[in-house]
């Protein structure tokens, strides 16, 4: 799984557009990297950068942004209306997907070292980065702003976590905070009603902080005090949110303003339903919601997957639909149209040129994949369709499975049904993508061909890179026949347990995955016979073997369950 991580700089200039321009330009100059907003602020005298990749590109970015920005903007010289204290001042690492959040910390500290050690900029480390908790919280960092950090930097406990003496480096470039943070969901839940007083009550009912105690309980009593003379805080009913109410002139309503800043703790969907719950409890109703920015595609598919629990319904659907349920669950198309494509950081950073050709023969129409495989052309051949028969057994099984969770007289087993949909679901994209993985496999061994070999050099690479290719190609069936195993024992559940009238289904996918299996073993050997040291194809070869022999046994099994069901 590739580990995406979101990075959102803040830069100390929002009014020339040309230092702003040669900043995003040298992040966008890493391979990898990719811009997805750019929000300068002319009051603010401050421009917010979002962009996403994997995390070696995403850091080699946040450096080379540092140091234009470093380049670029003199501190001494800087005023605006935000709180700042470098010409870089925040760059905060954000876990997307495949990483954790520990993870980014360790990150975050290396790139405030660097940035210290290669350029010379002061580094605060800050939130889940922290070395000292009370650096967990980033004004604490930043106290003082920029003014302040000459005597900061004299003062043993309150110098940067990386930095030395206030120099001529620091003077111009300020110091940089560095954190790893959760990913932080902003969000506005509607209400059908005008009034901002009533969509501020919704909002401190669930905000973590709550709302100042009074007397009587009332909005208007007198504030209630402790012993010490501290104000008494009644917390909210969710932990890691921000909220506060307004009214929207654009749309004529008052919505609940939220700021999720722990979506582990809060998931979108349980924020939606808990303010849901506050508003109807004042009489008010949530028509829908507005997610501001960008969100990670969990969120979507968690909330998916939550309505469709509730309902009884299976989870493992496709992605797609899982989408679209949490879209209408939470009314994200109430005030204008809602398309996860252009919401959610992962489809953005797709590039829809690599990714044609990286699923070219999946995004063919089955009639096109099948005279694309009849053409005058060595690929797609058997690995591919092998991996294809596959993914189709794997299909039918899920099928099963989904027709079994929505039985009528079956509610009670609709989760069964579901983890096994689930688990088909998973191996169909594995299998899918294996269509292609063995196609590019072929061509891999067709473009060792074009090296050259006019020399002993150029010959011997040439047959180093002919050995390397042929046992990747014999790797791929191996890993299809794998994937195809797995599709048997789901085939055989829903033979045996699964909707009766659907147990000839069962069995077809049974005799789909072991034809994938039997046709990608002979694309093991033929690959591997090809290889002048068959030494590293002895334990594919025997895998390979093995699994052709457990899926018969297993065949036959399904064959067995089915025929008991139709006779």
């Amino acid at each position: 799984m590739k580990q995406i991580i979101e990075c959102v700089p803040n830069f100390s200039e929002g009014r020339d557009k040309s230092v702003i321009d040669a900043i995003v330009a040298a992040i966008a100059s890493v391979e990898g990297v990719k811009v997805l907003d750019v929000d300068p602020g002319e009051a603010t005298n401050r421009t917010v950068v979002t962009f996403v990749g994997e995390k070696e590109p995403v850091l080699e970015g946040a450096f080379r942004g540092a140091a234009k920005a470093q380049e670029l903007i003199d501190m001494t010289k800087h005023h605006g209306a935000h709180p700042r204290s470098g010409a870089t001042d925040v760059l905060p690492l954000i876990p997307v997907s495949g990483i954790t959040l520990e993870e980014c910390a360790e990150l975050a500290r290396g790139l405030a070292k660097r940035l210290y050690e290669e350029l010379g900029i002061p580094c605060y480390c800050y939130e889940a980065a922290a070395f000292k908790p009370e650096r967990r919280n980033l004004a604490v960092c930043r106290q003082g702003e920029y003014e302040a950090l000459k005597d900061k930097m004299a003062d043993p406990a309150r110098k940067p976590d990386f930095g030395g003496e206030f120099d001529a480096v620091a003077a111009k470039a300020g110091a940089t905070n560095v954190g790893a943070r959760g990913f932080l969901v902003a969000v506005n839940f509607n209400l059908n009603t005008t009034s901002t007083r009533r969509a501020m009550a919704v909002a401190f009912d669930v905000r973590e902080k709550g709302r100042k105690a009074r007397e009587g309980g009332s909005l208007t009593g007198k504030l209630l005090k402790d012993a010490d003379g501290n104000q008494i805080w009644i917390p909210g009913t969710l932990k890691g949110c921000k909220a506060i109410g307004w009214y929207i002139d654009e749309y004529g309503i008052a919505q609940v303003s939220m700021n999720i800043t722990d979506i582990d703790a809060t998931p979108l969907h349980v924020a939606f339903d808990e303010v849901s719950r506050a508003a109807a409890a004042r009489g008010l109703r949530v028509t829908g919601a507005e997610i501001v920015g960008l969100v990670p595609k969990r969120v979507l598919i968690d909330a998916g997957k939550y309505y469709l629990e509730k309902q009884q319904r299976s989870l493992g659907i496709r992605e797609d639909e899982i989408l679209a349920i949490a879209v209408k669950s939470m009314s994200l198309d109430d005030l204008k149209p809602f398309n996860p494509k252009e919401k959610v950081i992962e489809f953005l950073m797709e590039d829809e040129a690599e990714k044609a050709v990286k699923e070219r023969l999946i995004r063919l129409s089955a009639a096109e994949f099948a005279r694309e495989t009849a053409a005058e052309s060595a690929a797609p051949g058997g690995g591919s369709v092998s991996a294809y028969m596959g993914a189709l057994g794997a299909a039918l099984a899920t099928m099963v499975a989904n027709l079994s969770a929505h039985k009528r007289g079956w509610d009670d087993r609709w989760k069964e049904f579901s983890d096994v949909a689930e688990k088909g679901q998973a191996l169909l994209s594995e299998l899918l993508a294996l269509v292609d993985e063995d196609t590019a496999a072929f061509n891999r061994i067709m473009d060792v061909f074009a090296m050259p070999k006019g020399t002993p050099e150029e010959k011997a690479a040439r047959d180093a890179a002919m050995e390397e290719a042929t046992l990747y190609a014999a790797s791929v069936p191996l890993k299809t026949m794998e994937a195809s195993l797995k599709a048997l024992p789901l085939a055989l559940e829903m033979a045996q347990k699964g909707n009766p009238a659907s147990a000839s289904d069962a069995g077809v996918a049974a005799l789909a995955a072991t034809a994938a299996i039997r046709g990608a073993h002979l694309n093991v050997r033929i690959n591997s016979a090809g290889l002048k040291d068959k030494k590293p194809a002895e334990p594919l070869l025997a895998r390979a073997k093995a699994i052709e022999a457990e899926a018969f046994t297993l065949e036959t099994q399904v064959l067995n369950a089915v025929n008991n069901n139709i006779q």
